[in-house]
């Protein structure tokens, strides 16, 4: 005689956790505070912050964990009652000034690189990679998050080249030196190319291109050969160069620029671009 089986006892047998299982497969993968972030609204820090305020209502209901699971594409997620949807795109390039910070907020007052965006109507936007307090150059922000790591993330090996002012006049052997490399606690720092653009009575310019992202790489790079770093300018990343824009000021990249730096192919030249 054949035995019936017990539904429930399948279903048990199965297991709630089963890849195969429809429930299983439709499981949020984001937290709300990461959503948020994603889609260009802020940052995930900032998130965070009105999340636990209670501002943030999923399907009319407030959560107030960061990192609650959310799904995206269904959820109704909206912010002191305004519904949010993904922001549309934008890609800026800064000339940072020296003395700025890169950071939204600083807790010591000093002046951020967001002040130089002010009325500018401008969304939420993130830097792409940093620059220090003492740094210049070219500073890339936006909103799109997946864009961003592509561009940060380690192995996308993306060039980036600094004019850097050094209070030496370097002998040839530096240069090898410097893109051999010193171990530093461990790490190996090193310059992917380094050649001297001109020099003074007591000083000098080089150009350095590295092709990782370290904090304070070239300076700790320097300061190992007893040198010290008087400027650092960033000039380029991958194929965008900073160009003529003024200290202070930003643009928008144009579409071949931002296929560019994700693709890591080059631009057309100045006389070919279109204006």
């Amino acid at each position: 005689m054949a035995v019936k089986r017990n539904p429930s006892a399948q279903l048990r047998h199965r297991g709630a956790g089963s890849a195969a299982t429809p429930a299983a497969a439709q499981v949020p993968r984001h937290g709300l505070a990461r959503v948020l972030s994603k889609i260009g609204v802020c940052s995930r820090t900032q998130a965070q912050v009105l999340i636990r305020a209670g501002r943030v209502r999923i399907d009319g209901r407030i959560i107030i964990d960061p990192e609650a699971p959310t799904d995206a594409q269904t959820a109704h997620i909206t912010l002191d009652g305004a519904t949010l949807a993904a922001a549309q795109k934008r890609y800026l390039m800064l000339n940072k000034p020296r003395g700025y910070v890169t950071t939204a907020r600083d807790e010591h007052g000093r002046d951020t690189v967001y002040t130089l965006l002010q009325g500018a109507g401008l969304p939420w936007l993130g830097p792409v990679g940093r620059l220090d307090k003492a740094s210049e150059g070219l500073l890339l922000l936006s909103n799109d998050s997946a864009w961003a790591a592509r561009l940060t993330d380690p192995d996308s090996q993306l060039d980036k080249t600094y004019h850097v002012q050094i209070d030496t006049l370097p002998e040839s052997d530096l240069l090898v030196r410097l893109e051999q490399g010193i171990d530093d606690a461990g790490a190996l720092l090193a310059a992917k190319s380094v050649r001297e653009l001109r020099r003074g009575a007591k000083n000098a310019w080089l150009e350095i291109v590295l092709d990782e992202g370290r904090n304070r790489q070239i300076r700790r790079l320097l300061a190992a050969f007893g040198i010290n770093v008087l400027r650092l300018v960033r000039v380029a990343i991958g194929a965008l160069a900073l160009g003529d824009l003024a200290q202070g000021k930003w643009r928008a990249l144009t579409v071949a620029e931002v296929e560019a730096l994700t693709t890591g192919t080059s631009l057309p030249s100045p006389r070919q671009r279109p204006t």
